[in-house]
């Protein structure tokens, strides 16, 4: 895995060993920067449940000001921390260890608000309606900050609208999807 494009282009990012994390092959994140490339350049962006601080890390190459990184697991946070050092971007990131619906209830009570927010959460446990409903809630996001949810095919996705979402794109893979939404 390696930084696709931009000002750590080329550079190697280690991963975290075991089943628990799936990093994000380099067709999909290519896929994904191109798709979100009008919206990144000086952004502020949240990174959940990061696992290796790939989507992150990328998003801080190609012009993001920052990024804010969260994931409960220590070994994840030792891998972000490791990749932010290789790619010398750790200036411009904050890494937080904790669960994610915390995290942005602490971010929202600080004042912070993101232009993007990504989320790869494990795959069938409804991880990511938990935090849409948090972040439906929360000052961290507004109508203007694009949500991205990378999810298994199939995730239902029916409640958007009664969570106050509009789905703006989806754009599906062999084996997962990336949904992108809006604050209605």
């Amino acid at each position: 895995m390696r930084v696709i494009a931009g000002s750590a282009r080329r550079i190697h990012l280690n991963t975290v060993a075991g089943m628990d994390v799936r990093p994000t092959t380099d067709r999909i994140k290519e896929t994904l920067f191109n798709i979100i490339a009008g919206e990144l350049y000086d952004c502020s962006f949240l990174d959940l449940f990061s696992g290796s601080g790939a989507i992150g890390i990328e998003a801080l190459s190609r012009g993001a000001r920052e990024a804010v990184f969260v994931d409960k697991n220590k070994a994840s946070i030792a891998c972000i921390e490791d990749n932010l050092k290789r790619t010398h971007l750790r200036g411009k990131a904050q890494v937080i260890q904790s669960d994610c619906i915390s995290s942005i209830d602490r971010l929202s009570s600080l004042g912070r608000r993101f232009d993007l927010i990504f989320m790869d959460p494990p795959y069938g446990k409804s991880l990511e309606r938990d935090v849409l409903g948090t972040l439906s809630r929360s000052k961290a996001a507004d109508k203007q900050t694009l949500i991205i949810i990378e999810a298994s095919l199939g995730t239902d996705f029916s409640y958007l609208e009664s969570y106050g979402y509009d789905l703006v794109r989806t754009k599906e893979y062999k084996t997962n999807m990336h949904i992108f939404v809006r604050k209605s």
